[in-house]
């Protein structure tokens, strides 16, 4: 692990967060691109600094957008903007503060985007996780049969259709063997009620996917997911732990008063039709 105490906002700790949470969702994607025919039609180009992504049978918005530009790559927008056109997705764009710059504006101006939302990115120090209370049952799932509660509390987390959870849990089950991935379910009187994903990804350990079953919602669910994935970051020696969320939004404010801070905002630019 190596030692950085304060966390001072640098260049270095965003791009190290924002390749954590890239590296993520690739990864995601990669699941599904190894679906016997690509059903989803995944894509994606890889250039310096980031990736284009593209999943068109997952209208998802982050699994249909450009993450990654820094100064200097202004050049790079309508080339990506038309491969990810080519590939089924709008184009969608996410600049991380301090890799922003007015040429990057301007050309994504110019072929018809515009800032429409921020996206915070918070982090936080590997050594300082917050308690957990002895009242909630939160385990790391390592079994097939484990594995079908976490998804069932996902599912009920994330709102999935009744009518689209079984191909979905049929499309995910290989998350319990990806490299870098721990599943977690949180139970609430024996019951699964929450589910989330640490991702440890160069030495950064990063809070993904966190949802709690609306029936279980208010009770702490959510802090205990972030504690015990915390705790096992701060095992596996990452350097610092990160997660993102809508601006403001209650998993922010979570995030927040278990002991994370903002370290830059996101810029999500889309088309305008």
């Amino acid at each position: 692990m190596r030692a950085l105490p304060e966390l001072l906002p640098s260049i270095e700790l965003i791009h190290r967060a924002n390749a954590a949470s890239t590296a993520y969702t690739l990864s995601r994607l990669q699941v599904l691109e190894r679906l016997a025919g690509n059903p989803i039609e995944v894509a994606y180009q890889i250039f310096e600094g980031g990736v284009a992504l593209a999943a068109p049978g997952l209208p998802v918005s982050s699994f249909n957008t450009v993450v990654g530009l820094r100064q200097g790559q202004a050049h790079l927008v309508e080339p990506l903007a038309l491969w990810s056109r080519a590939h089924g997705a709008k184009g969608r764009f996410e600049i991380a503060a301090g890799d922003d710059e007015p040429a990057l504006g301007r050309a994504l101006a110019r072929i018809g985007f515009f800032q429409s939302e921020f996206h915070a990115a918070l982090i936080g120090r590997a050594d300082r996780p917050p308690e957990q209370g002895d009242d909630i049952s939160v385990t790391r799932i390592k079994t097939a049969a484990d594995m079908e509660d976490f998804l069932d509390a996902y599912v009920a987390g994330w709102s999935i259709p009744t009518e689209a959870q079984e191909q979905f849990k049929f499309n995910v089950r290989p998350w319990l063997e990806q490299s870098g991935w721990s599943l977690y379910l949180a139970r609430e009187d024996g019951r699964p009620a929450g589910a989330a994903i640490l991702f440890v990804h160069e030495g950064v350990g990063y809070f993904a996917d966190a949802a709690v079953d609306p029936a279980f919602r208010g009770r702490g669910l959510h802090k205990a997911l972030l504690s015990r994935r915390w705790r096992d970051a701060r095992g596996a020696g990452v350097d610092f732990v990160c997660s993102g969320a809508a601006f403001l939004s209650a998993s922010h404010r979570n995030m927040e008063a278990s002991g994370m801070r903002l370290l830059f905002l996101k810029a999500i630019w889309t088309p305008l039709e």
